[in-house]
Order: structure tokens, then C-alpha cells, then sequence
């Protein structure tokens, strides 16, 4: 079982991911990183709490992360894709209790879990705190994955950066530099992660748990929206639940190793940046950048996790 901290900022696709590793009984998650990103902290904290009401797992705690981006800026949030409240047309109840736990909290899970993974699917702003604040991540933890960046392929939010990595581009290539053991999910393999309307329906028939139910009109808002920015899509993407998929079934992808960039200069903000010359070499650190992924296999997967008995 992995053993796992997210840091999310849901928004729809983070909404499913934590849903997903909440069903998945190859994952145990120990707390729930908050943050800004496709809607602000405190709209994200409250779509957190209302995931684990419904799931039945209010016990694990909620960590207060950042609330913008490393260079002080007012982050630009995503309404016309993830809804007013982030989770589409769904609104968490208005005398929703909801207690945050101090960051901090965060260096004693790591240390009394040894070896446990950090999958961060939002900004990676309140993930690059982390390090500042602490000691060297790397030796106490396993592994990291980050959903994040664009390879060679199209960004989503200029033309060359995906949109976690623009929100906060000096966090981005802080991660970059400094960690070890880090597998990166980019555009590459999460657009190809898509996931129809007639997909939702046969998990929903396959359960009736309440944190599964609201897939159903969540899942709708979002194909939708995306239907209105690529004509002819018929699905979604979930750039988020692929990344914990792939985390738990690596071999269900194809990586390669090489040192990553993330530019920070305003020429190109966000874009993320290697060297897949033939001539070119692995990076010395432990970086491995997803770029195929077996699309039936994550189908599988997700339909079998989301609709499974759960655990």
C-alpha cells in the first residue's frame, strides 16, 4: 500500500483525483495539503472537507497550505472550467465544519511514516514551503509526483505552459532543482487521460456510495467546459487522477530520465524545458518524466477503483 500526502487545490480534476485515492485500497492518504489554484484556499479547503464528509474519513486531516503564488501575485482562478465553487454546479453544505491543521504538522507525518510519497496535482507552491521550511525532503521521503508541465506538446494556458507550473513557475523549478526521485505526469500522457460521460455511468452503476454520486453531474459541469474549448473532445481530461493512477501502476506509462527547467522569466513563464536530443544524457538526479501512457489500461483502472467496493 502507499502510503501518500496530496496536495490539491480542487477544482473538479483535483476533486476526482482525491475521490479516486480515497476508493483506491492501494492508497493510504495520511492528510490533504490545501492550497490556492483553480479556486482560492479557502473555497479548496471547504471542496476537501466536503470530499471526506462524504466518504466517511473526516479523520484525515486537512493541512493549511499557501494562499498565492511565490511572487505575491493575485492568482487567476478558473470558473468557465471548474465552476464558481470549484466542484461544477455542486456547492459543499454552508454549516460544513471544517478545521485546518497547522503546516507543520506535515514534518511530523513524514517522519513517523518513512518512505511515504508526496503527490502534489495543484501549484507547487505550498510543496516548494515545504522544503524551504524544513530539511531535506528527499532522504525521508520515497518518491514525489507532480502533475505539471508540457514536453514538446501544446501548454493550456499560454502556448507552451501547462497551468500548474505557470501558477507558480519560481516553485515549480525550485522542485526541479531540488528534489530527487521525482516523477513529473505532464500534458503529454494526462491529455490523454479522457473520461466520458458513458464511462461515469458505468462506474455509477456499479456503486451507489454517495462520494461516487456526485461524479455524475461533477463530471457533466466538467465535460462540458471542456467541450467549449476543444470542439469534438465527447470527454475530459483527468490530468490529476492519471497522475495518482500512474503512481500506483507505473508500469501503465513510459518515462524518461532528464534534467527539467521550468523558465520563470516573463518571455515563456511556466514552460517547461529538457533535453531529448539522442545525443543527450540522464540527468544525475533521479528525474523521470512521463511521456506515453496506456490509455486502456488507466480506463481500466479508474472504472475499476471508482466503481470497486472501495475500502
Amino acid at each position: 500500500m502507499k502510503k501518500i500526502i496530496l496536495f490539491a487545490d480542487p477544482g473538479i480534476d483535483d476533486s476526482v483525483a482525491i475521490m479516486y485515492a480515497l476508493r483506491n485500497p492501494e492508497i493510504k492518504v495520511l492528510a490533504i495539503v490545501s492550497s490556492y489554484g483553480n479556486v482560492d484556499k479557502e473555497q479548496a479547503t471547504d471542496n476537501i472537507a466536503y470530499l471526506l464528509k462524504l466518504a466517511g474519513r473526516e479523520d484525515i486531516p486537512i493541512i493549511g497550505g499557501t494562499n498565492a503564488p511565490s511572487s505575491g501575485e493575485t492568482p487567476t482562478y478558473y470558473p468557465e472550467i471548474h465552476g464558481k465553487e470549484g466542484l461544477g454546479p455542486i456547492r459543499p453544505p454552508e454549516d460544513l465544519q471544517v478545521e485546518l491543521t497547522n503546516f507543520s504538522e506535515l514534518y511530523t507525518i513524514i517522519k513517523n511514516n518513512p518512505g511515504l510519497t508526496i503527490v502534489d496535482v495543484g501549484r507547487n507552491t505550498s510543496l516548494a514551503a515545504l522544503f524551504l521550511l524544513g530539511e531535506n525532503l528527499t532522504k525521508d521521503v520515497s518518491e514525489f509526483y507532480i502533475m505539471g508541465g508540457a514536453f514538446l506538446v501544446p501548454g493550456n494556458v499560454t502556448p507552451l505552459a501547462e497551468a500548474n507550473f505557470y501558477g507558480d513557475p519560481t516553485a515549480s523549478n525550485l522542485v526541479m532543482q531540488n528534489f530527487d526521485n521525482l516523477y513529473i505526469a505532464p500534458l503529454n500522457v494526462t491529455n490523454k487521460a479522457i473520461i466520458t460521460m458513458e464511462h461515469v455511468n458505468t462506474v455509477l452503476d456499479m456503486t451507489d456510495h454517495p462520494l461516487v454520486q456526485i461524479l455524475d453531474d461533477v463530471m457533466e459541469y466538467y465535460i462540458e467546459a471542456y467541450k467549449k474549448l476543444i470542439p469534438g473532445i465527447g470527454g475530459a481530461p483527468l490530468h490529476d487522477a492519471v497522475t495518482l493512477s500512474l503512481m500506483v501502476n507505473p508500469s501503465m506509462g513510459k518515462t524518461i530520465r532528464r534534467e527539467v527547467e521550468v523558465f520563470t522569466g516573463v518571455s515563456g513563464m511556466g514552460t517547461s524545458s529538457a533535453d531529448f536530443r539522442v545525443s543527450s544524457k540522464n540527468a544525475e538526479k533521479n528525474i523521470n518524466i512521463f511521456l506515453e501512457l496506456d490509455y486502456e489500461a488507466f480506463l481500466k483502472d479508474f472504472i475499476q477503483v471508482m466503481g470497486g467496493p472501495g475500502k
